[in-house]
């Protein structure tokens, strides 16, 4: 497992608070380390190594470091797992690292058994690793697209402001399946294409058909581990149409075996359909999938268990926030739609439908808000490494779960011994809510001030309800009249919130589901 010394640079190692041990390390193991882009890399390749690096799935994410623990007692750790590569441990400027590092082994079945085993290992007395898959991030968001635009026509002009474009991925409007929904997933060859060309297309810098765009990271995807999903027996559904019913798609997909289908859930352009065998599932995918229902061209892959061990949960907010592509499964939300995950869960207790979602390929794993601090693709200070994925659709940034349970109010008891501090409200930092998040995105994008107009309507028991129509300057081209939301409020300051909630959404902003 460890290599013959070689010849160390301490270059990268020179000054470092524990210089001795990791030169020790290096002498013991034949590994070199050296520093660039804010990590410390240990390996890459190993001693000896012929050939080209592992393959997609033979890196681990590991989180929940303690800033002041290098490499000298994190490799052997896990080298008892197996060959390690390399070891990526991300640093700051003090001289600290930033709680998180990646682990590439040799072979994938080292990765997973790295997962298995070290995920919650006390590392120190009181301090446990965090430890996860990690997949490269090669796609990005990008919003601000006229909803005229046509794949072919995202594709090559994508292709002439960025190198390396491999696909793009388009989704038609819930509404009118002739337009799309005002944003792409573009796909690169690999990390670095994708992360030059977020650079590019920074708002401001470049336009597309005369339009304002906005660009982010495309949230990382998991893969489901292959044994989970040998033992789907759920198909997702996308791109039906709102008149579709649930009963249509259930005698649709009976056809190729009366019977099969044990139930179906539709919500809004997507449904999942519950087989009673895995054998009839597959079956029916490889029949619909590509079929016309209702004259919509539909989408039919199997559903992603969704994994509550997200590995996002470790980064402590790490670098910025991602776009999500999200989920497939019963967690769902406005305007977006992406990949397959289904979190069998609890029944809707309102009866409301969830809201629209966006999303783009690759199996998304679990929701979160993409306001809140995420981590950035692989490499550098960046954070952890972003999403491959299958040839499967996320449901989307912002959604809101489907199974969500009624939140209980947030009240805690007040205990004997609990030790109270004064403090000061003006040192908490507020939750930002989807009118500033609006304001603060209109005035980064140089889009002009958003403008919003009431309107009301009295029902027939005599119940005031309120509506607001949003208007932006620099959005005037996608949206001449500007957005006016399909549901009512019961207050003024309700359906100014939920203006500004649709709007993000239509740009493909995501939005935090407890607002």
């Amino acid at each position: 497992m460890e290599g013959s010394p070689t010849k160390s640079d301490p270059e990268g190692i020179s000054g470092a608070r524990n210089e001795a041990a990791l030169l020790t390390l290096m002498e013991r193991t034949g590994y070199h380390i050296v520093q660039e882009n804010g990590q410390r890399k240990y390996g890459g390749p190993p001693p000896g190594w012929e050939g080209a690096q592992p393959s997609r799935g033979c890196e681990v994410f590991v989180g929940k470091i303690p800033r002041d623990l290098f490499e000298d007692e994190l490799v052997p750790v896990f080298m008892k797992i197996g060959k390690i590569y390399e070891l990526r441990l991300m640093m700051d400027f003090s001289g600290s690292n930033r709680g998180y590092a990646f682990v590439m082994y040799t072979t994938r079945e080292d990765g997973k058994k790295a997962v298995k085993q070290l995920n919650n290992y006390e590392i120190r007395k009181g301090r446990y690793l965090g430890v996860c898959p990690s997949v490269d991030n090669c796609r990005l968001f990008v919003g601000g697209i006229p909803k005229n635009k046509k794949q072919e026509e995202i594709l090559a002009e994508m292709a002439k402001v960025t190198e390396q474009v491999v696909d793009v991925i388009v989704y038609p409007s819930i509404n009118d399946k002739a337009k799309n929904r005002g944003f792409a997933f573009v796909e690169y060859e690999n990390h670095r294409a994708a992360a030059m060309a977020r650079r590019k297309l920074i708002p401001g810098r470049i336009q597309l058909w005369g339009h304002q765009i906005m660009v982010d990271w495309a949230e990382p995807e998991q893969d489901v581990d292959e044994d989970v999903m040998r033992g789907v027996k759920i198909l997702y559904v996308r791109n039906l149409m709102l008149h579709t019913t649930e009963e249509t798609i259930a005698k649709e997909f009976n056809a190729f075996k009366e019977g099969s289908v044990e139930r179906v859930k539709k919500l809004r352009d997507f449904a999942f359909i519950h087989f009673f065998t895995r054998e009839d599932a597959l079956n029916a995918m490889n029949a619909m999938d590509d079929a016309l229902l209702d004259g919509a061209k539909i989408e039919v892959v199997l559903a992603k268990p969704v994994d509550k061990g997200n590995y996002v949960r470790y980064t402590r907010g790490a670098g910025r926030g991602y776009v999500q592509q999200g989920l497939y499964g019963y967690e769902q939300q406005q305007q977006q739609q992406s990949s397959p995950s289904y979190y069998p869960g609890y029944s809707n207790p309102t009866g409301m439908p969830p809201m629209m979602g966006m999303g783009g390929r690759g199996g998304g794993m679990m929701q979160r808000s993409p306001i809140r601090g995420g981590t950035r693709g692989r490499g550098g200070a960046g954070g952890m490494r972003g999403a491959g994925g299958t040839r499967s659709y996320g449901m989307g940034r912002g959604y809101n779960r489907y199974d969500r349970k009624p939140q209980e109010p947030r009240l805690f008891d007040l205990l004997p011994g609990m030790e109270l501090t004064p403090t000061n409200p003006v040192t908490l930092k507020p939750e930002k809510n989807n009118i500033q998040v609006l304001e603060e995105l209109c005035n980064k994008n140089q889009w002009g001030p958003p403008s919003f107009t009431l309107l009301s309507h009295r029902t027939n028991s005599d119940v005031q309800l309120f509506i607001y129509k949003v208007t932006v300057p620099g959005l005037s081209a996608n949206y001449p009249d500007g957005l006016t939301p399909q549901k009512l409020c019961q207050t003024p300051d309700q359906a100014k919130n939920f203006a500004a909630e649709c709007l993000l959404a239509s740009l493909g902003v995501p939005v935090d589901g407890k607002r």
